[in-house]
């Protein structure tokens, strides 16, 4: 069975208001090299509960909402299998595309070893909750049956972060799949200003986990922006060393000048073109931790939705722990770029 597009007319737009000042970068951790080693460590439950410790209140995805029951009903959860369903075994989101057929980041199913080597997880190493939102033991836990990454992944700058889940049976509660976007589609899907919305059980604002599945309304943002504030933001910090090394070496003033043009110019763009950037020009609406891998959609005239990106990766916050909680955007892997080999892999394996 091959994905396919719906009719071109049925696309919502939305208007995009000017520009605000961009957040700084901060690098991520590097402590786990995975979100499925970070949930199977029992690290997350830990710090889960220092979480809902100091804010025992709770409080919503980032810029998010809680999802109506049934909302998003093609949304998936990737749970730790040797573990009980709840917040500390989900470590990373997905979407049916087909009965039997996951689509989710690479950067969830694909590990690094301590020798820098990597590795595909053992189809026994997680399981797919489907047919619910809440992570409570309700829908249904499927087993894996096999896992595809996207050949070309990278694990240095999540390019092709994509991949796909093959269940081992159709799940036994109700479900719906989400449609994907050809080229062509995808086109008009990227425009800056369609309206699109971000779903997961990722962190929430001040870090706590979230047991029911948020919903946050977002929208395209033109990604040559995006780049562009990213660059100046890495600039920014990279800047201080650069001084102190030009006066070390003694450089002229002039010679610094025309190095520094160089670096800039050398540096690679954070998001290439298989990336889809979106979120808010105010800022504080994201995806963040746990939502990896989840669909990113674009809501149709016809109240359907299809799936335009899959969530890669997006800011951490300056401590260094979570995410920057007032980031004006996040990187998704762009779907329509990507059909022809979503339907190798499914044509090639029935």
């Amino acid at each position: 069975m091959s994905l396919t597009k719906p009719i071109l007319a049925l696309l919502v737009l939305a208007a995009a208001p000017a520009l605000a000042e961009a957040p700084a970068l901060a690098p991520e951790s590097k402590t786990f090299t995975s979100p499925f080693e970070f949930a199977a460590s029992g690290d997350k439950a830990s710090r889960d509960e220092a979480a809902a410790a100091e804010d025992p209140a709770g409080s919503k995805v980032i810029g998010g909402t809680k999802a109506a029951d049934g909302a998003w009903p093609w949304q998936v959860a990737l749970t730790v299998a040797a573990k009980p369903v709840g917040t500390d075994s989900q470590f990373c989101g997905g979407s049916l595309v087909l009965d039997q057929w996951v689509l989710t980041a690479a950067h969830c199913v694909h590990q690094m070893d301590r020798d820098g080597q990597g590795f595909d997880l053992a189809p026994t190493d997680f399981s797919i909750v489907v047919g619910t939102n809440r992570l409570d033991g309700s829908g249904d836990r499927v087993p894996v049956e096999a896992i595809y990454v996207h050949p070309s992944y990278s694990v240095t700058d999540l390019d092709y972060d994509l991949a796909l889940v093959k269940l081992a049976r159709k799940p036994n509660v109700p479900y719906q799949t989400v449609e994907v976007p050809d080229a062509e589609f995808g086109d008009i899907l990227r425009e800056p200003g369609i309206t699109t919305y971000v779903t997961g059980w990722g962190l929430q604002n001040g870090g706590r986990p979230a047991s029911e599945l948020q919903q946050a309304q977002i929208q395209m943002l033109d990604r040559e922006m995006c780049n562009n504030l990213m660059l100046e933001a890495r600039a920014e910090e990279a800047v201080e060393g650069f001084v102190y090394a030009a006066q070390v070496l003694s450089l002229r003033e002039e010679q610094a000048y025309a190095i520094w043009d160089q670096l800039v110019a050398a540096a690679p763009m954070p998001m290439s073109e298989n990336m889809i950037c979106s979120g808010t020009f105010e800022g504080g609406k994201t995806s963040c931790n746990g939502d990896s891998g989840g669909p990113l959609v674009v809501p149709l005239e016809n109240g359907t939705y299809i799936q335009a990106g899959v969530v890669s990766w997006g800011l951490s916050a300056a401590s260094g722990k979570g995410c920057e909680e007032t980031a004006q955007f996040s990187a998704y892997m762009d779907v329509s770029r990507f059909v022809p080999w979503l339907n190798e892999v499914i044509a090639a394996n029935p």
